[in-house]
């Protein structure tokens, strides 16, 4: 298989740690550059007409540095890393359709996520 860009969007999640493993042999196997991806939602304002005070969510700074600390073990592959505000889902298959990935590669914690993409 010949791939020259591999997009591999993490939640941060175990499964998207076990999923990075994958991504990182798929690149090395085909010399593919790697796009680490995060996509943040939106912070629901309004829920049911009232505030909504859930568990603070971490700031864009903490979430840029988890980001960044998401690695390839292989220090020889190329890869970058892109944090975007949006759907998932939607987010996912635009960056992937903009930086012609041929490849996505993601973990799973079994529910219904995958069907929306």
């Amino acid at each position: 298989m010949s791939v020259k860009k591999i997009l591999f969007p993490t939640d941060f999640s175990t499964a998207s740690d076990a999923a990075l493993v994958h991504a990182e042999n798929l690149a090395k196997q085909s010399s593919a550059n790697l796009i680490i991806l995060h996509i943040e939602e939106p912070p629901l304002a309004y829920g049911g007409g009232e505030l909504y005070y859930g568990l603070p969510e971490p700031s864009s700074e903490r979430i840029l540095e988890m980001l960044q600390n998401v690695c390839p073990s292989n220090p020889e592959l190329t890869f970058e890393h892109r944090l975007i505000i949006g759907d998932p889902a939607t987010e996912i298959v635009r960056i992937a359709e903009e930086e012609r990935a041929e490849l996505i590669v993601l973990g799973t914690h079994g529910r219904t996520g995958l069907s929306r993409i």
